[in-house]
């Protein structure tokens, strides 16, 4: 089992980057795969971006391709969510989440963990 817990949100405006991070509690971190989601108000969660175990595969929903990485650090048991050139339209609740042996999934039900998010606030 592997606990969650998210940082690095806050106000921003249009244009600006922000680094998110994700600890993880757990000898095992090393064999999760780890995704990045986010909820808007009055919106359902949505696949941000997603990385395998080994940080060798890489998926992104098409909204942030080119402006937002995902990476990870198992050495840290980080994972990490590089966005630039922030919109209005990215302002949400950002949660990371983790599935053993997981493969860089976009399926919200494929990840049993998940964290309690951070605010993301973008104006313009």
């Amino acid at each position: 089992q592997v606990q969650l817990v998210e940082s690095g949100g806050g106000l921003v405006q249009a244009g600006d980057s922000l680094r998110l991070s994700c600890a993880a509690s757990g000898r095992t971190f090393s064999n999760y795969g780890m995704g990045w989601f986010r909820q808007a108000p009055g919106k359902e969660r949505e696949f941000v971006a997603a990385i395998n175990w080994g940080g060798g595969v890489r998926s992104y929903a098409d909204s942030v391709k080119g402006r937002f990485t995902i990476s990870r650090d198992n050495a840290k048991n980080t994972v990490y969510l590089q966005m630039n050139s922030l919109k209005p339209e990215d302002t949400a609740v950002y949660h990371c989440a983790g599935a053993r042996n997981v493969m860089a999934s976009s399926r919200r039900d494929d990840y049993p963990y998940w964290g309690q998010g951070t605010q993301v606030t973008v104006s313009s």
